[in-house]
């Protein structure tokens, strides 16, 4: 049993000297607080740096480590919830779900319109673009809509795991850009991955494909994806981030009729922010206690 107090940032910052010897670990939720080296400076006794979720691209893990400071995450449990969301954007735009709410509410509308009308899902191609926990977990739930699956990975995932949810492996990227109805966004983002959807990735896409981008904003060059929009070179995109979040207001993206947004709610469900946070207090009792950090993230 350890006893702890909590103190928010805004606590810290107001009495840094008060606050700032006592704190061992540090929780970072939503890319706040912003984990810099002024911060640290404040915080002499810090062992943890607890973020939740899976991608730390907003800590710079080895200067963190070179401080003598741990870093942890939470993998594992919000791949459901993002895996869900991807899906319901894919759902959404393919068949206009939005519009279609739009409509029906509208005081003026009095006979339905047949205009409407959709992209079929069900034996469609999808092609996913990381297929790590959450990209898996997708393939899972379209195998459902008897979708032919395709993906990208760093690293071929097993065959069984292939056979499992009848996904085929693409070594070429630019082969499943070509081929694939839908295009989904699920890896991690790293230097390597960071603008690695622009305009010659875009120009490769069917006319009638969707973008659905479930990782993070700064994976598609948005300014490359406004251009093919307004083009007609991809049919509609729907995304989860962007990059900033939320876009500045007249943000061209934010006036296409064939782009839908949502402010990055993929693990916003009640069940996973509270898994979340329990793995975040777990990786922090066990670096105050000095034990093994279950999710230390190791670079």
């Amino acid at each position: 049993f350890i006893k702890c107090k909590l103190s928010l940032s805004v606590e810290l910052l107001e009495n840094p000297v008060r606050h700032g010897p006592k704190i061992q670990a540090l929780f970072s939720w939503n890319f706040h607080p912003a984990v810099k080296p002024s911060l640290f400076r404040l915080l002499p006794s810090l062992k943890v740096v607890a973020s939740g979720g899976v991608g730390t691209d907003h800590l710079d893990v080895p200067l963190i480590n070179s401080l003598g400071v741990k870093v942890a995450n939470t993998p594992g449990v919000s791949s459901d919830s993002t895996a869900d969301l991807a899906m319901g954007l894919l759902l959404a735009s393919a068949r206009q779900i939005l519009e279609g709410h739009k409509i029906a509410l509208d005081p003026m509308t009095i006979h339905l319109p047949q205009t409407l009308i959709g992209t079929e899902v069900s034996g469609s191609t999808l092609g996913i673009i990381g297929m790590g926990d959450v990209g898996y977990k997708i393939a899972q739930r379209s195998k459902g809509f008897d979708m032919k699956i395709l993906y990208h990975n760093r690293t071929r995932r097993s065959e069984e795991d292939g056979r499992t949810v009848g996904a085929t492996y693409c070594e070429s990227l630019d082969d499943l850009l070509m081929c694939s109805d839908f295009v989904m966004l699920a890896v991690k983002l790293t230097p390597e991955t960071t603008g690695l959807i622009g305009h010659r990735e875009l120009s490769l896409m069917k006319p009638t494909a969707t973008l659905i981008n479930v990782s993070r904003g700064q994976v598609v060059d948005q300014d490359a994806l406004v251009e093919a929009l307004r083009s007609g070179t991809i049919c509609a995109a729907a995304l989860d981030v962007t990059y900033p979040e939320p876009l500045p207001r007249d943000h061209p993206l934010l006036g296409l009729p064939n782009v839908l947004i949502t402010p990055h709610i993929g693990v916003n469900t009640y069940n996973t922010k509270s898994r979340m946070v329990k793995k975040m207090i777990e990786n922090a009792l066990a670096a105050v206690k000095g034990l093994p950090i279950p999710n230390e993230v190791i670079i």
